[in-house]
């Protein structure tokens, strides 16, 4: 097993994850005051109300699965999907078992009661939209295109409502599905550098891209202990924000730093060029050996030839997953091109959102899930805030959308994983490796930066970490090792 070679959390990189305005490569690394290790380690517990919205779309999906009639087949079939969707939202089973407890729902969800006050505009528009995703689901596209133009009519993106925020896009993804049905299926253009901006923003403002990046490197850190020369596999890198934290606690080992190598994948050859001469110019004022390898090819469809791998390196391939668009292309020959390479360890981080099944089963869990993401935005940034419009706009519409329009990330048709973890324990090649007491510090000290009131909840247990808020899960690390690199 892998055996980490820092007993502690180095303070010089905390400054590089508060949350700030500086350029995106003005990396600080003064030392700041360090967080007692007890305090770090101890698992956060608000006691903060569920997330509003979120009960708005179990009680409506409830009370329209109960108006359904039942001497409909295909409604029948519907109502049984819906169900095991709505069954995962109340049960919340992708927390750890050891602490479901504190995160499971209010029996009360009545929106009734003396507890909640649901808002009957918001209520209306949800109970809408589930019945125009029903109309959709058994291909009633014109009574679905009537039922969008009254969403569209009544749901702005710029409401001061995040259930209102969170309909008008949905509805605007579903109008780009019921389109795509007429059509055919179509791939919208993407505009890298403005998605890159909203990732930026949405890394400032939240804890989950943060949480993602620091539990990865210190599971990468563990992995890369003693070995003098190491190879990273970024499998979509984007801007590269994730990397220069770790060079700098690699450049500071007793040991002395390693000579680096990255390959970096992405779709555009001018924005990877970019991110390997700013990781570059960091390496050299770290004194560190640095060479970088930019890939435009998805992974999955990448030969193990095409990846310069050199005798005696210790491989790490990380993976922060994402809607936005398909990154690796099919999931199973990203799979087989992983065991190929027998890595020292992979860092995966997953969207708590289930990619496979029908539509309806997208739409409920989707709806579910990005309700939280607006909610979580809405305790943190005021309405007309710009940068909330931008992450709003650039980044999580262009999932919902690729989620419900496009069919999900497998925009080439190809079926996805439902869920990565499962997949790779389910391989001979691969095992699991728990994230280590380190990991759990850092995902800690970035909580630490938000304050508890905003809800941010940690969850620690079956060897994973997961960042939720309040009682949903959104994010989960992992990682893993392979059998003939242990």
């Amino acid at each position: 097993m892998m055996k980490g070679g820092f007993n502690v959390v180095h303070a010089s990189t905390l400054a590089m994850i508060q949350p700030h305005r500086e350029p995106l490569w003005d990396f600080t690394t003064t030392a700041v005051s360090s967080v007692p290790r007890q305090q770090a380690l101890k698992t956060r517990c608000v006691h903060s109300e569920r997330n509003e919205l979120s009960e708005w779309v179990e009680q409506v999906t409830k009370q329209l699965l109960d108006d359904l009639p039942a001497e409909n087949t295909e409604t029948d079939d519907h109502r049984t999907i819906l169900q095991a969707a709505d069954t995962s939202m109340v049960c919340e089973d992708n927390f750890a078992p050891s602490i479901l407890g504190d995160f499971r729902p209010r029996k009360n969800v009545s929106g009734c009661g003396e507890e909640h006050r649901f808002d009957e505009r918001g209520l209306s528009l949800i109970t809408l939209l589930l019945e125009c995703a029903v109309a959709i689901s058994i291909d009633n596209l014109s009574e679905a295109h009537r039922m969008l133009l009254e969403l569209t009519q009544m749901a702005s993106p710029y409401a001061l409502s995040c259930a209102e925020r969170v309909v008008a896009y949905f509805a605007k993804a579903m109008s780009s599905r019921v389109i795509n049905s007429w059509l055919g299926i179509c791939s919208p253009l993407i505009n890298y550098k403005s998605l890159h901006c909203a990732f930026q923003g949405f890394n400032n403002v939240s804890p989950f891209i943060k949480f993602a990046h620091f539990t990865s490197n210190q599971a990468i850190l563990e992995a890369f202990h003693r070995r003098d020369r190491v190879h990273i596999i970024d499998l979509d890198i984007m801007q590269g924000l994730q990397w220069p934290a770790l060079f700098h606690i690699l450049a500071t080992r007793m040991e002395g730093p390693p000579q680096i190598t990255m390959t970096g994948f992405g779709s555009s050859m001018e924005l990877l060029v970019e991110t390997g001469k700013q990781l570059s110019n960091f390496a050299k004022r770290l004194g560190m050996s640095f060479e970088f390898h930019p890939i435009t090819k998805k992974f999955g469809e990448t030969d193990v030839t095409t990846i310069q791998l050199r005798r005696g390196e210790t491989l790490a391939i990380h993976w922060l997953q994402h809607s936005l668009y398909d990154a690796t292309g099919p999931d199973w020959k990203t799979m087989r091109l992983i065991e190929q390479l027998a890595p020292r360890v992979v860092t995966l981080v997953e969207q708590d959102l289930s990619h496979g099944g029908s539509f309806l089963d997208r739409f409920v869990g989707s709806l579910h899930y990005y309700s939280t993401i607006f909610d979580s935005l809405g305790e943190y940034l005021p309405a007309d805030d710009p940068n909330r419009h931008r992450i709003e706009h650039c980044l999580l519409y262009r999932e919902i959308n690729n989620i419900l329009a496009i069919g999900g990330p497998a925009r080439s048709g190809e079926e996805k994983f439902k869920q990565w973890r499962s997949e790779l324990a389910a391989r001979n090649c691969l095992v699991q490796v728990p994230m280590s007491s380190n990991s759990m510090a850092q995902a800690q000290l970035i909580l630490n930066m938000f304050p508890p009131a905003h809800g941010y909840r940690l969850v620690q247990g079956d060897g994973t970490l997961r960042l939720g808020w309040k009682d949903t899960s959104l994010f989960t690390a992992s990682a893993w090792t392979s059998h003939s690199s242990r």
